[in-house]
C-alpha cells in the first residue's frame, strides 16, 4: 500500500469533529477486532481509549468523568491507584490514560461490569498493569491489608435503599442505591490502604444538605480530612448538586492542618443556554474527551 495514503488515513482517523485526538494510539492487532455483542456498544472515553457498556444498562457519566480528573489532577504522580466499586472501569480507565505509568487495582462485585470492564481493559491495552477484581471491597482478602496506594477512586452510589425508584436494570440499581455499602464504606477502606500522603477521590451530592453532611461524617470516623472540596453546577444559575471531594488521612497532616477543607469555586457544567461552559470544555480536554 502507498505509505502517503497510511499516512493521510492515520491523520483522519486522530481527528473526530476537528478535534485532535491526544495520547498513543490503540495497537493495531487490539483495535482490529473489537467484539461488540448484542445490547452492547463501544464508546470513545479518553483518546483512543474505548469503553463497552450495555445500551439498555448503566452507561459513563458526567460523575465518571469528573471524579477521573479530579483525582488525577490532584495526585499527579500517583504509581499505584485503587478503584473502588469500578462498575463498568470507566473512573479506572480515564485515570489510567491519564497516568500512563501507574498500575491499577479495580474491585466491582457485578458480574456484567466486571465482564465489560475486562473486555475494555484489554481492547485499550492495559492488562499489563490493569488488575480487575471481582467482588465487595468491604469483604476480607479482596483488597489485602498490606495493599497501599498513592490515590484511591470512588464513584459511590447515592441514594440508601427504599429513598426512590429503583429502575428498569439491575445494573443501574447497584449504581445507583447502596446495595452494598454506602460512603461511609468508602471513606473506610479508603483510609486503610492509602500510602503516605496518598488522595482519595470521590463524587457525591451535596443537596440535600444531608449528603453533605453523610460525606463529612464518613470521613471524619474514617481518620481523613477532607482537604478540597468542589461543588458542581450542572446548569448555570442553578443551586449545586454534586460535590468532588479530595481526602487525606489525617495522621499523614500536621495536626493544625486536619479538618481543615479549601472549599473551591463552583464547577459548572451547562450554561444557562445548555451549551457546554467553557472551564468543562477544558475539563473533558484534559482527561482526552472531545470538548
Amino acid at each position: 500500500m502507498n505509505p502517503r495514503v497510511e499516512e493521510k488515513d492515520l491523520d483522519q482517523e486522530r481527528y473526530f469533529k476537528g478535534w485532535a485526538k491526544p495520547g498513543p494510539r490503540v495497537p493495531v492487532q487490539v483495535e482490529s477486532a473489537p467484539q461488540v455483542e448484542e445490547g452492547e456498544s463501544l464508546d470513545a472515553i479518553s483518546g483512543y481509549f474505548r469503553l463497552f457498556q450495555l445500551k439498555a444498562g448503566h452507561r459513563f457519566s458526567t460523575d465518571d468523568i469528573l471524579t477521573a480528573w479530579y483525582g488525577t489532577t490532584w495526585c499527579p504522580t500517583a504509581a499505584r491507584v485503587l478503584d473502588l466499586g469500578s462498575g463498568i472501569g470507566t473512573v479506572g480507565m480515564i485515570a489510567a490514560w491519564r497516568l500512563q505509568g501507574a498500575r491499577f487495582v479495580t474491585v466491582e462485585a457485578q458480574d456484567i461490569s466486571v465482564r465489560l470492564a475486562r473486555k475494555s481493559a484489554a481492547y485499550n491495552d492495559l492488562l499489563s498493569r490493569y488488575e480487575i477484581r471481582q467482588g465487595d471491597f468491604r469483604d476480607p482478602g479482596v483488597v489485602h491489608p498490606d495493599e497501599k496506594f498513592d490515590l484511591v477512586l470512588g464513584s459511590p452510589p447515592y441514594f440508601p435503599l427504599g429513598t426512590g425508584v429503583l429502575g428498569d436494570h439491575p445494573q443501574k440499581i447497584a449504581c445507583r442505591f447502596e446495595v452494598r455499602g454506602d460512603v461511609s464504606h468508602y471513606c473506610e477502606t479508603a483510609a486503610k490502604h492509602l500510602g503516605w500522603g496518598g488522595l482519595f477521590a470521590c463524587v457525591f451530592p451535596m443537596t440535600p444538605h444531608e449528603q453533605l453532611l453523610r460525606v463529612e461524617e464518613g470521613a471524619r470516623a474514617a481518620g481523613l480530612t477532607i482537604v478540597r472540596r468542589r461543588p458542581i453546577v450542572l446548569r448555570e444559575g442553578e443551586p449545586p448538586l454534586l460535590c468532588l471531594f479530595g481526602m487525606v488521612r489525617s495522621d499523614h497532616l500536621p495536626e493544625g492542618f486536619r479538618q481543615k477543607t479549601w472549599v473551591e469555586p463552583d464547577l459548572i457544567v451547562r450554561c444557562k443556554d445548555g451549551t457546554i461552559h467553557p472551564e468543562y470544555s477544558a475539563v473533558k480536554l484534559a482527561i482526552g474527551f472531545p470538548p
